[in-house]
Parts: C-alpha cells; structure tokens; sequence
C-alpha cells in the first residue's frame, strides 16, 4: 500500500496524539477510514468521554519527521509491504516504525536471542556461536542492543557476513540514541548492515517502562525465542512469556542449578519451552515452524487487528462496572448486555478523555487518581 504523503504526515499525528495506542489507533482508522479525518474526530470523542481534547502539533510532526530524515531513518506503517510480518500478528503492535537499514530482513525466518545483562562468559560464548550458526543457516537474529547475551547475539550474526540471515536490533529510545553508551558502534554496525528499528521517536530516552514495550516487538517479530541465560523475573523471561502469548516457539538452553543466571532459563523449561543444545535444534524447530509451537509455554491472546472491532453508532454505559482493577472487555460485553461495538466505543470515548487505562491480555481499568 502507497500512503500519500498527508494520509503519512496525518497517521504520525494520530499516534504521537495523547492518550491514543494501538487499538484506539486501528479503531479510529478502521471508524473513519482515514488520519485525517480521525483526527478532526478526537476532540468530540473525548468531551463524550468527559473531557477535553487536543491533537499533538502539526510543527511538532514536521520536526520529528525532519529528525527521522536527519538519522538516515524512515517510518514503516503497519500496513505497507515492508512492515515485519509476523510483528503485525501479535496483540499490541506498534503501528508505526521507525526504521534503519533493510526492512527485508524482517521477512526471513527470524529468531530471537536474549538473555542476562551481567551473563556468565560461558553464557556469552553460546549466544555468540548461536547467533553465528543461526545467521549463517540463513535465519535472521534479533536482540535488543543490551549488554551481555544482546550484544553477543548481534555480534555473532554480523561476523557471519552479508551472505547470512542478519541481525535486527530493536532498542528502547529514539533512532539517533544509542544505548548502552558502549554499544553506540555496534549499533551503527546493526544500522548498516542490518536493520535497526524503534517505536519511538527521534529523541526520545530509554526510559524504564520503555524496555517492556521493547521486549514485545522483539518477541512478536520473530517466530521463536531462545533464551540463553536469565534470572527470575528478567526482562528476558518477559520477551518469552510475550512470544508464548504470540503462539511462538519458547526455547531455553539449560544452565547449572548452581547458577542463578541460570534459573530463569530452567524454569521456562520445566514449565514447557524447549530445551535446546545446539544451533541445530533451534533450526529445526524453526525451519517447520506452521503457527503451530511444539513448546507448551503459551496462552493464546488475539492479535492487535482482532481487537480493531467496528464501532457502534452511541457507545454503551459502563459506569457501574468500571474501577482501577483491570477487568476482561470481554467481561464487560458480558455484562453490560450491549454489543461488542458499543463497548468499544465507550472504552474508546474514556480513553481519549484520559480516564481509561489498556493492559496486556485485552483488560481496561479507570485511570488513578
């Protein structure tokens, strides 16, 4: 799909408008067919919702823009032809990238490798010869650019050469911030000689609850995970439990129980990823990859467009049965006895007003206070 240049400029306004995410965004766009005229619709949307609306700045746009252009960089929308395929699948994808590099990377058989910040150099070694493997197999790795298992990840694909499956780093700030500072050259490499991507826009910092986000594109673009080394409750075990919620290929190579960089990765196995010791067990694994995982750590979610449902004419009234616990939509229709629609419009009307919140799972609270 051919995006004129204002039907662009108008898409980037909506996203980078408050309060708008990526379902409102599908909605809006499905409701009123085009940016432009969502955008002249948000202010009586959300005084239906109790309160007050005003889209981000046309200036601020042209300056992000100009930015993007500055870094060498260009939007990809979700749906035009080089946006990753699989990443459009998943629940919550951002529906807009900004990009360095070859987006036609994105369209290979994609595998991820993460793991632990503060990895063990045994740990290192694998995640380097893995990613080697893999790359020169013809598969493309993508990481997140951190330190440890990322970093040895990246390393690993680039030293395959060009004729490999190449690396995507997907990182956590603007496309002109390199972060971890050490990691700015390595970076560039992945800008250069593979693709680099980012939600954010130019500028922006690679603030904590950023990493989150990040971790999901990372998961949802591949059709596995492979997890090297990681503790409890790290980001890596996140990026797995987001690629089991995508219905994707969850692996783990083994670690010592003596290590507790290790337990992490074992207990995604004995929770039912896949155990794997070589390049060739994950190629395998991948190669026959048909949306159906053989790794039982999963929870089906529907994708992002799943939830791009139609719009009712008058929304429903769900004043009793919202609070600040996050509560199933689903839960909600049940309840309210209105159509999904309707229920849609509703959560669409509080969340431009600033009085919805959207978590994971396809559940919505009021805002805190």
């Amino acid at each position: 799909m051919t995006l004129s240049q204002q039907e662009a400029f108008a898409r980037i306004r909506l996203l980078r408008s408050p309060n708008i995410g990526p379902v409102s965004y599908a909605q809006l766009l499905r409701r009123f067919g085009d940016a432009g005229s969502a955008l002249a619709a948000l202010p009586d949307l959300a005084a239906r919702g109790g309160g007050r609306y005003q889209p981000v700045a046309e200036a601020r746009v042209a300056e992000e823009a100009a930015a993007v252009k500055r870094a060498g960089a260009r939007y990809l929308f979700h749906d035009s032809c080089d946006y990753p395929p699989l990443l459009a699948q998943i629940e919550g994808a951002p529906p807009i990238l900004v990009a360095r590099g070859d987006a036609a990377i994105a369209a290979r058989a994609v595998v991820a490798i993460v793991g632990a910040r503060n990895a063990s150099a045994g740990a290192v070694k694998l995640a380097r010869d893995f990613a080697g493997q893999l790359a020169e197999a013809g598969l493309a790795v993508v990481s997140g650019l951190a330190r440890g298992i990322d970093g040895a990840a990246h390393r690993g694909a680039l030293a395959a050469g060009d004729q490999g499956g190449g690396t995507i780093g997907v990182i956590a700030s603007g496309i002109d911030i390199a972060y971890p500072p050490e990691h700015a050259e390595l970076q560039e490499e992945v800008a250069q000689r593979g693709l680099l991507i980012t939600e954010h826009p130019p500028g922006a910092e690679p603030i904590a609850r950023h990493f989150p986000s990040r971790n999901r594109i990372i998961a949802g673009i591949a059709a596995g995970t492979l997890v090297v080394e990681a503790a409890p409750k790290s980001g890596s075990l996140i990026t797995a439990r987001l690629a089991g919620e995508a219905g994707r290929e969850v692996m783990a190579i083994p670690g010592s129980p003596l290590d507790s960089r290790a337990h992490g990765g074992n207990q995604l196995i004995r929770d039912g990823a896949v155990l794997v010791q070589s390049a060739e067990d994950v190629i395998e694994l991948l190669s026959a990859f048909d949306g159906t995982p053989r790794s039982s750590f999963r929870e089906d979610v529907p994708g992002w467009l799943a939830a791009d449902s139609e719009l009712a004419d008058d929304p429903a009234d769900l004043t009793s049965l919202l609070n600040t616990a996050p509560v199933a939509i689903d839960e909600l229709i049940r309840q309210s006895g209105d159509s999904a629609a309707a229920v849609q419009l509703a959560l669409l009307e509080l969340e431009l007003a600033g009085r919805l919140v959207r978590h994971a799972a396809g559940r919505v609270s009021l805002a805190g206070q």
